[in-house]
């Protein structure tokens, strides 16, 4: 259900640190947001480091985007995002000043997985409807 992109620039991560990076952001989101870890999708896509800026100069931040569902309380949301940020600077050995992490949220209905509607926070149990 929820889909978190990681964009390094290329280089950042290796292979095994993206594996560690992947596998943590999949824990705190099923610990934080009380979903099985195969619900939580995570996606690597790195950028030429030419094409990285920061402040209009090149840089070389760790930017983490995610989707999840609408309903979840904030304060669980802004738990998420610091604990996705102190996960990426600790893996990737990236200050956590050049860590961006931004969660972005829709109503669950707004999105479909393997075919079939996505149930709002909390109604898992009942599965996902077609």
């Amino acid at each position: 259900m929820p889909i978190c992109t990681c964009t390094p620039a290329r280089g950042t991560l290796t292979a095994a640190a993206e594996a560690r990076l992947a596998a943590d952001i999949t824990r705190i989101h099923a610990d934080i947001n009380k979903v099985p870890p195969t619900y939580v999708d995570v996606v690597f896509s790195e950028l030429p480091q030419d094409s990285v800026f920061v402040g209009g100069r090149p840089g070389t931040p760790l930017l983490v985007s995610g989707w999840a569902r609408r309903g979840h309380p904030q304060t669980e949301t802004t738990r998420l995002a610091l604990e996705r940020s102190a996960a990426a600077s600790r893996i990737a050995g990236v200050p956590q000043d050049r860590v961006m992490v931004v969660i972005q949220d829709s109503p669950a209905r707004s999105a479909v997985e393997a075919g079939r509607v996505l149930p709002d926070p909390g109604e898992e149990a009942e599965g996902l409807d077609g």
